[in-house]
């Protein structure tokens, strides 16, 4: 099933993805930008990873593509927790894809959707870096609170930087809904 929002398209993640996801991940703009930490990966670990991947219902991946079929994105619902009904969202544009076209907030609309809705999850936990205005920015615009800050949490180009926390809950999503007539 794919997640349809208004901009883009939420679709399992194929094989012929991977070499769009791996020089994500391999660009080191991006990997001091976001939260988590990788080596630098081959070809031939990003498809092994895809394997593993695919059949983790407690992890779930999905392509972000433009309404026009380009693939522009990640996006997460991970460490899914099925008893106490929460996970955390991730999200990761490509740096061509244009900023400002409402990308972004489409694809978290649609996970939030597909999270509260489908799923039928309570809490969506998320972090970005202190300095991450522009997550900030997306994610308090799709209802999101900050919860706290984690001091010097995380160890990125040789320095201790800091964890905004934040999360969202179902009654929250729906408030949101209800607020935007949608």
């Amino acid at each position: 099933m794919n997640l349809i929002g208004k901009r883009v398209i939420l679709r399992a993640l194929e094989i012929e993805d991977m070499e769009y996801l791996r020089e994500m991940l391999n660009d080191p703009e991006m990997e001091s930008a976001v939260i988590g930490w990788s080596f630098p990966t081959s070809k031939y670990e990003q498809e092994q990873w895809y394997k593993n991947m695919i059949t983790d219902k407690n992890n779930l991946k999905f392509a972000i593509q433009s309404n026009e079929g380009e693939l522009i994105g990640l996006a997460t619902l991970g460490k899914i927790d099925w008893k106490n009904r929460k996970a955390t969202h991730g999200i990761k544009l490509g740096k061509n894809t244009p900023k400002g076209q409402g990308y972004a907030t489409d694809a978290v609309m649609a996970v939030m959707k597909y999270a509260f809705e489908e799923l039928q999850l309570n809490r969506l936990d998320g972090s970005w870096f202190e300095n991450n205005i522009a997550s900030q920015n997306l994610y308090i615009k799709c209802g999101w609170v900050i919860e706290g800050k984690v001091r010097k949490s995380i160890y990125k180009n040789n320095e201790y930087r800091n964890e905004v926390i934040v999360g969202i809950l179902r009654e929250e999503y729906y408030q949101l809904i209800n607020d935007l007539n949608v």
